[in-house]
Formats: C-alpha cells, structure tokens, sequence
C-alpha cells in the first residue's frame, strides 16, 4: 500500500497486524502503524524510526525511498521504543549522519542503547531552532509531557507538514480503513489523557503555523479538515464534554448489581438522557470504558462491596480515571451489599480526590438484589444526575 505525503517528503512507515496488545495493555484487534518518513532535499532527514518488531520491512523501505542517497540527519522526536528501537542500527549503518533531537531525548539514548557512541554526531535543539536541508527548512518546538519530557515535534515551512510525534495518533494499522474518533479518542485518553495542559501547550504553539498536513507517528496522515482533528483534541485536553449523555459503568459478581445498572440506564434513557451508553467492566475493554467516562458528560458507577472494600473491577476503572486525571463531571453512585456494604463509600472516597467531581445524591444501596422499593430513590439519583 502506497501512501503518498509529497514529491519530496515519503512515508516509510510499517504496519503491524501481529502485535495483540499496544504497551502491553491496550487491545488493538485492527493492528497498528508505525509512522516513519524520509524528506529527500540538497540534505536528506529521516523523521523517527519504528518499533523493532517491524526493523526489516522500515530499512527495505528506507532503502528504496534513498535510492543509493545517504541520510544527513535522523530527526528523533520521541524515544519511545515504538518510535526508535533502530536509532542504533541507523548510527551504525550511516556514519556520518547526524543526530537531531532534545538534549532530554539525546541524554536518553544511553539507557536504551548500551555503547551507542554519539560523540561529535548530535545536534540538540531547543525551541524555535530550524534545520535547513535545501527547499524544505525544518523548524523545532518542544513538546514536553506529550507525552514523554523528552518530546518536540517539527515543522516544515516549505510544505506546512507538522510531524506530530505521538499527538493525533490512533489506533489501528493504516491497512484498515475505520473512522478517525473511535479509535483515536480510545487512543488520546489512554496514551495521553493525563497530560492535557501539556497537550493545550502545543496546540497553542500550531496555531501559530500554517498547517496544511499533520503526520503523526501513529495512524493516518491527515491533509484534509483539519479544524475537526484539531478541534476534538482541543475538547479532549481541556477535559470538556464531548457527547451529552450518561455513561453507566458497572461491575457486577452474581449479576444483581448488573441488572440495577441496566434498569437505570433504562430509567435515564426514559427521563431524556440525550445518550446513554454502557459498559460491564468485567468484559467489556477497559481502555474503551475509559474513553467513554471521558467523553460523555455524567458518570454513574454501581459494584458491589467485596472483602470489605470495593469489587475490583470497579476499583481498577477509578484508579485508572485518576490516573488519566478525569475531572469535571457530575457523578452518580450505586452500592451493593449483603450484609455490610462498603462500595460506596470507597467509590465515593476515590473520586473526592479528583479534580472538579460533582457527586450527587441520593447514593444508592442495593441489598443484594434490586427491589420494587428500590426503584424511587434509582428515579431520585436519575433525576440528580440530568439537573441542569
């Protein structure tokens, strides 16, 4: 599959369809792509190198795309292994090239590369710097904590190309065509998401540059629309509401507080909850629960109280939203217990100690099963959590 940038600037990224899980914990049925590229000027730059899984097929590529050019320099924006598991082959390979990143990034690659010897070969640059190869100028701005200190990202002035490191990345290889959102959503807030004011930083700093095409190091090169791209991560790092509606997150043990969490997600479906979606965190893939807390405006949980504390589903899905430093939403919760249940207020205890969380009352307890008089006060937490 080829895939076009410009004339000048080549894709000599890769595909990988054989890896079940991204960072050994995010499930990626449709793959994902290791983005690469080559700008053939007077200087010739490669941008990035790729996860190693991958090494073959990225130097067939590079070599065909060089044609029997040497590169000048390697541009390393992100020393994530996924990113740059070949800078010590490249630096073997091409004694003369040039190392070109972050002093951070530069002081990293001893821990990844024992012996690498980089003296006289490294160019370290800060904000602002630009690289001319001959047409094409590369300018540099840095981008710390997106989503690694050590990151920046580049821009082309010639062609008004930002090669983005891991901003507007996505899951799935770039074989597999789907919608841009899903996956990148599930992508931002799990890679990401708790790195929105760094993310607002750099978005602030593009808004400066005439853009005409963002290549990132994951997921499709985007040429077109580029307010929408540009527009969701906007909403996305400012931890705004993306999709009015309840997201209800359950966690169940013999199925009694799964049948409350349908019942009320009917219950808000019936009050004119613009959206409701739903997931079992015992099944259901976490990174996604996790994009959806983000995306929709309300929040409500309902587990069950285990060995004195909280069902671990649940506890795993809160500490994963901390993590992720969710905030700014409004809250409902459900406990259940057979005889002394303590799920809601470890429930409740976990999400005080996240920034902007409005949780509301009534907090349901369920005794083991839902019952007819548990009903009215479900209709009291529905009613709470849609209030203006």
């Amino acid at each position: 599959m080829e895939i076009k940038i410009t004339d000048k600037i080549k894709y000599i990224g890769v595909d990988d369809t054989d890896l079940d899980l991204f960072e050994g914990q995010y499930i990626i049925p449709n793959g994902i792509s290791y983005n690469s590229y080559l700008i053939l000027d007077e200087k010739v730059a490669i941008m990035d190198t790729v996860d190693g899984r991958k090494g073959q097929a990225w130097w067939e590529n590079l070599e065909r795309e060089l044609a029997g050019r040497t590169p000048d320099y390697l541009v390393v924006q992100h020393m994530e292994p996924d990113h740059a598991s070949l800078i010590a082959e490249a630096v073997a390979k091409f004694p003369a090239m040039q190392v070109v990143a972050t002093a951070k990034a530069l002081d990293m690659m001893p821990h990844f590369f024992e012996g690498i010897s980089l003296e006289g070969r490294t160019m370290a640059v800060k904000e602002g710097d630009t690289l001319p190869l001959g047409h094409h100028t590369l300018q540099f701005f840095m981008a710390p904590m997106v989503h690694w200190p050590e990151v920046m990202v580049t821009y082309e002035q010639s062609e008004k190309i930002v090669f983005a490191a891991d901003g507007f990345g996505k899951f799935g290889a770039l074989a597999h065509e789907e919608d841009w959102a899903c996956e990148a959503r599930r992508y931002y807030f799990n890679i990401c998401g708790k790195y929105g004011a760094p993310v607002q930083a750099l978005l602030k700093k593009l808004a400066t540059l005439d853009v005409k095409c963002i290549c990132p190091l994951h997921g499709p090169i985007l040429k077109e629309n580029l307010g929408y791209y540009i527009g969701l991560y906007d909403t996305w790092s400012k931890y705004e509401v993306e999709t009015e509606g309840v997201f209800v997150a359950y966690a169940s043990i013999h199925g009694g507080t799964a049948v409350v969490a349908r019942k009320m997600a009917e219950i808000l479906q019936a009050k004119g909850a613009p959206k409701v979606s739903i997931a079992d965190l015992c099944r259901d893939d976490m990174a996604e629960a996790v994009e959806d807390a983000f995306r929709m405006g309300k929040l409500l949980v309902a587990a069950p109280s285990y060995d004195g504390d909280l069902f671990p589903p649940m506890h795993d899905f809160l500490h994963h939203l901390k993590l992720k430093t969710f905030q700014k939403r409004r809250v409902g919760i459900i406990e259940n217990g057979s005889w002394a249940p303590t799920a809601g207020r470890v429930m409740k205890g976990m999400l005080s100690e996240m920034k902007e969380i409005e949780i509301v009352e009534p907090m349901i307890t369920i005794r083991s099963r839902m019952k007819q008089s548990d009903l009215a006060s479900m209709e009291a937490l529905a009613d709470a959590l849609l209030a203006e």
